[in-house]
């Protein structure tokens, strides 16, 4: 194959690779298995989901899904639909993602939408480089010193993680402003002045502990500091929650979030899909495809991949960002999903799944022992102290049949005693009792 294709070795096959990105250490790597031992483990962990009601979200939502999603999404148009780099063969399929990236706008205010990429996580990674590459008259561009972009608040840890891990190797620093009272400090993001002034701060609304942050206040900070504001989102929450768009003064610049929550099952944690938006002024910034839709010399309307160069795609040694990997499968039952409920019925949704997680707070803090860690304003999730360590309650309620929550110990030291419950609109009164009585239980026998 190599003679065939005129390359001496494997080495110069891949030698557009830069050298300090390679590595010939696998030791981390376990040796592969045959097809029946993995369908048997699979198998086995997936026995492992056959739990009763779950009130844990943190990023992953246990919300209703129509059938009609589905059936329509596993139809072959869509399953096996290729990439639609030729408009005339890909017209379906380019309308949908037309559908989704107008949808998406709307839900976040702003102009402009990519067809998605990998994940909430990297979603925010290639925000943080787009604020980076977009904010090139920030003095800290003119430095040798690292690009620093603040996180206000509790951003959900996962998503910190794995920005860090895709920007750390191109002189991007990721500095978090703490918390009080589980929120945002003000005076924390106040001081980051001078040589410390950020590029960009990110604020996530709901934050990771579901609570409300001052995201006016932090949006005008940022722009009287010529800093631009990456908006974490939730979508089924912009259904009745203000959109980053109209934050503050000028709106945020970026927002970015997981699309799990838009007809996307848990499935153990993915696959899922990762939306992007901008303002216009910014578009040419934005990682990934892009559709617009046009008319042909008959004025008869048509869709196509628009902004971008096939080199785009097709250069990956020159790439700097993940330019071009979505989940279109994943972003087509969004699609669905978004047309079926319409703005009315996802507002109808985010209010229910507000309303089930009000009730199941008087639920568990009417337990002897059970109190909320924060007060204020929330959405669908909130942080509960147990008295106790967390991990070992959550694990007796799995034993009972509630995934009861995430124990924050494992990223927070200081809230080994808490969990960050939730409920959605599935979760029934029963269920919210038996999650009470459960608990009660775990406490006190």
């Amino acid at each position: 194959m190599l003679a065939r294709i005129g390359v001496t070795s494997i080495d110069a096959l891949f030698d557009e690779i830069e050298p300090a990105l390679k590595t010939a250490d696998f030791s981390e790597i376990d040796d592969g298995v045959d097809e029946m031992t993995m369908l048997a483990e699979m198998a086995s962990r997936a026995r492992r989901d056959e739990t009763g009601p779950c009130f844990t979200g943190a990023g992953c939502y246990d919300h209703h899904i129509p059938a009609a999603v589905w059936d329509i999404a596993a139809r072959g148009e869509f399953m096996t639909a290729y990439t639609p780099y030729q408009a005339e063969a890909s017209q379906g399929t380019l309308q949908l993602i037309y559908e989704y990236q107008t949808m998406i706008t709307a839900l976040t205010a702003l102009t402009v939408s990519n067809a998605s990429v990998y994940d909430g996580g990297s979603a925010l990674g290639e925000a943080v480089l787009m604020a980076v590459r977009a904010n090139r008259r920030h003095p800290s561009m003119k430095t040798d010193g690292p690009r620093r972009v603040a996180v206000a608040g509790a951003c959900h840890p996962h998503y910190v993680d794995a920005a860090a891990t895709i920007t750390r190797n191109q002189g991007i620093e990721l500095v978090s402003t703490g918390t009080s009272g589980g929120r945002a400090s003000l005076d924390a993001l106040a001081d980051m002045t001078g040589e410390r002034a950020p590029v960009a701060v990110v604020v996530q609304q709901p934050n990771f502990f579901g609570l409300m942050e001052p995201v006016d206040e932090i949006a005008d900070w940022a722009s009287a500091n010529g800093a631009l504001v990456i908006a974490v989102v939730n979508p089924t929450s912009l259904a009745i929650l203000r959109p980053p768009g109209e934050w503050g003064a000028n709106g945020a610049d970026i927002a970015c979030g997981d699309g799990q929550p838009l007809g996307i099952p848990m499935a153990s944690g993915g696959p899922s899909f990762g939306f992007m938006c901008t303002r216009e002024s910014h578009v040419r910034q934005l990682p990934g495809r892009l559709v617009g839709r046009t008319v042909d010399r008959d004025n008869r309307p048509g869709f196509t991949l628009t902004l971008q160069a096939r080199e785009q795609h097709i250069r990956r040694g020159k790439a700097r960002s993940n330019i071009c990997t979505n989940q279109g499968l994943l972003v087509t039952a969004a699609t669905i999903y978004l047309a079926m409920m319409g703005p009315t019925g996802l507002a109808r949704i985010a209010t229910r799944c507000h309303e089930r997680t009000r009730e199941l707070l008087r639920t568990l803090v009417g337990i002897e022992g059970v109190a909320t860690r924060f007060g204020g304003p929330f959405f669908h999730e909130q942080v509960i102290d147990v008295g106790q360590d967390a991990d070992r309650v959550a694990g007796d309620l799995a034993a009972r049949g509630i995934v009861g929550g995430l124990p924050l110990g494992r990223y927070f030291p200081e809230l080994r005693d808490c969990l960050l419950v939730c409920a959605t609109e599935k979760r029934t009164d029963d269920d919210i009792a038996r999650f009470g009585d459960a608990l009660e239980q775990v406490l006190h026998g």
